[in-house]
């Protein structure tokens, strides 16, 4: 049986998703939980990888096993040796066909960030932060250029390992509520810390730093020098992927709406 799973999971305390030696990731938490509850070795795929301090509140993931138990019992008995930080909202049998990364049809983001001229407290760790004021008018203008197919080479880490720069952003919406700004993003894939270059960019140009039109000139030189330095992690939450209608997953998450 092909089992899916959708795990949230706050960031801070990890390595990233992606399993390592020193056993401080999400994917290592997760597989040692899944091993105690079924006392069997089990290995998962993801549906996005994760950066260190990055969020999640729908990443997705598989794995074959033989045991048959309902859904209700895989997500109380996993949840049951996971960390506080981390746990499994879901649990779903899937055809056999089925793959948490490649049927995904698209990937969504949001960053949330604080414009104060105090730090976070109480939100520390769970939010990005920026002293000085940002205009939203600007910011939506930016990021007007980056909407479509494009190579985003300017905006890819050197570290990044896909084949090829040319992705498809299919949205990008900025809002405010309060001193909390939410930038949501949906591409059919992203570049390793392309987001978080982007938001750079973006409160570059929110800042008056930069005219809206620079991005455009930022997305055309393809080269990374010519963007602004990564922002921070600590605001960026993995949304989810999106699937087609036939796999009958969740969409989202109760935690998708509680965002600021």
């Amino acid at each position: 049986m092909r089992l899916a799973l959708g795990i949230s999971y706050h960031g801070q305390a990890y390595q990233g998703w992606q399993s390592q030696l020193s056993g401080q990731t999400v994917q290592d938490q997760l597989e040692l939980a899944l091993g105690k509850f079924t006392a069997q070795k089990v290995s998962t795929l993801c549906a996005g990888r994760t950066d260190a301090g990055v969020h999640a509140l729908m990443q997705v993931v598989h794995f074959d096993t033989a045991l048959a138990r309902p859904p209700s019992s895989w997500v109380r008995g996993t949840n049951a040796f996971l960390p506080r930080d981390i746990a499994v909202e879901w649990a779903q049998a899937v055809a056999p066909e089925f793959h948490c990364r490649a049927s995904a049809l698209s990937r969504r983001y949001a960053y949330i960030l604080l414009a104060s001229p105090v730090r976070p407290s109480v939100d520390a760790g769970r939010v990005g932060w920026v002293f000085r004021p940002l205009d939203l008018d600007a910011m939506q203008q930016a990021a007007q250029y980056l909407l479509g197919e494009y190579d985003f080479s300017s905006f890819r880490a050197s570290a990044c390992q896909a084949l090829s720069p040319v992705k498809t952003l299919q949205r990008l919406e900025i809002s405010r509520r309060g001193a909390y700004w939410r930038f949501e993003f949906e591409a059919n894939a992203f570049l390793h810390h392309m987001i978080r270059n982007i938001m750079g960019c973006l409160i570059a140009v929110g800042q008056g730093k930069h005219p809206p039109d620079w991005l455009r000139e930022v997305l055309l030189e393809r080269d990374r020098d010519a963007a602004a330095p990564t922002f921070s992690p600590q605001g960026l939450y993995f949304l989810g992927p999106r699937y087609a209608p036939h796999w009958g997953l969740p969409d989202r998450t109760p935690a998708y709406d509680g965002l600021p």
